[in-house]
């Protein structure tokens, strides 16, 4: 699937052309949503909001860069709270706090994997300012960071990122389903922040482009709990899967590595069975963070996940904690965030 999507989004050409009047229609529908979104904002949110999104489908690294951003918070005095969509999740009622023991099939596998990796509180709900106001109704928290949030317009926010893939980019340039745009390129000069995983795009012009990377930090086992260094891969034999955006960037890792792998892409976001995790003897059986809190039911002793962080230069980290900042002086706070922060 990967593959096909490379080549009919990511490629210099557009062999969907024909399909150019269903672009038209979802440009057109996009911005009347938009529109309508922003017309109906009736409540401000009394702490900083900040959203990180895309503006290209597919995987690009928005959930290890929201840890990243709650990890840089805490280290400078908040309380972040991830809001999330809870995407392939079905909750009998929502808003839902999350913690890394919730079960997926519940929350989605994104906000569990977030709650266990970052500490933070993560509400889900796909009404996400319905979620952000039951968040700071409980005291959970004070600043708001929405994982996947760009095109959420009903939720007001202070700081956008949007975050791409160096080795993708923009793709084509078209917009869905002609290429992978879910908005045009003209909606970056609206964020904050441009945020490019592994590179910097010369094809977009943004005063704040910053380039993030991703490392491999440790491997943990599925079974037992216990870590390694990743290093320990160095000419291993390893049964590679992955059901997340972008599975190829997940295999690239693992072979930087020094891993022999032998790969299984699958639909992002995919149901894991115990048929899935099948590997021949003696190879390691490797797998995202995100797709590991689905398998640890069943997993075998040979299961690891692999855990990878988001890395930020200082330039960024400096700036965006200056934005942060500058949001909540001019924001009309309540006296509990005040009193924390002043």
């Amino acid at each position: 699937m990967s593959t096909l999507v490379d080549r009919l989004w990511y490629g210099g050409k557009r062999p969907l052309w024909p399909l150019y009047p269903l672009a038209w229609l979802y440009r057109a529908i996009a911005e009347s949503r938009r529109r309508r979104a922003w017309q109906a904002r009736d409540e401000k949110i009394p702490v900083p909001v900040v959203v990180v999104g895309n503006i290209t489908a597919g995987g690009t690294g928005k959930s290890p860069l929201t840890g990243a951003l709650t990890a840089l918070l805490q280290e400078h005095g908040w309380q972040p709270v991830i809001l999330s969509r809870g995407y392939g999740g079905k909750a009998y009622h929502y808003p839902l706090q999350v913690n890394g023991e919730t079960d997926p099939e519940v929350a989605g596998d994104e906000p569990v994997m977030l709650a266990a990796e970052s500490g933070c509180p993560v509400v889900v709900d796909p009404d996400r300012k319905r979620g952000a106001l039951w968040a700071l109704e409980q005291k959970l928290g004070d600043i708001l960071v929405c994982d996947d949030g760009l095109q959420h317009y009903r939720l007001p926010r202070d700081i956008e990122l949007a975050v791409f893939d160096a080795a993708r980019g923009l793709g084509n340039g078209a917009l869905i389903p002609v290429g992978p745009l879910r908005e045009p390129q003209e909606r970056l000069n609206s964020v904050d922040y441009v945020i490019t995983n592994g590179g910097r795009l010369d094809e977009i012009e943004h005063q704040h482009q910053f380039t993030m990377t991703l490392a491999a930090t440790e491997l943990r086992n599925l079974v037992s709990g216990d870590t390694l260094s990743p290093d320990r891969l160095q000419g291993q034999p390893v049964r590679a899967v992955a059901g997340i955006g972008n599975p190829s960037r997940f295999f690239d890792t693992l072979t930087s590595l020094g891993a022999q792998v032998r790969s299984r892409a699958l639909p992002d976001h995919h149901r894991f069975t115990p048929e899935d995790l099948q590997a021949e003897a003696g190879e390691w059986l490797v797998m995202t963070a995100k797709d590991a809190v689905k398998c640890r039911g069943f997993a075998p002793d040979n299961a690891w996940a692999l855990v990878v962080k988001a890395r930020l230069p200082e330039p960024f980290r400096e700036a965006f904690i200056a934005s942060v900042n500058h949001c909540y002086q001019t924001l009309d706070s309540n006296e509990t965030v005040r009193t924390h922060h002043g």
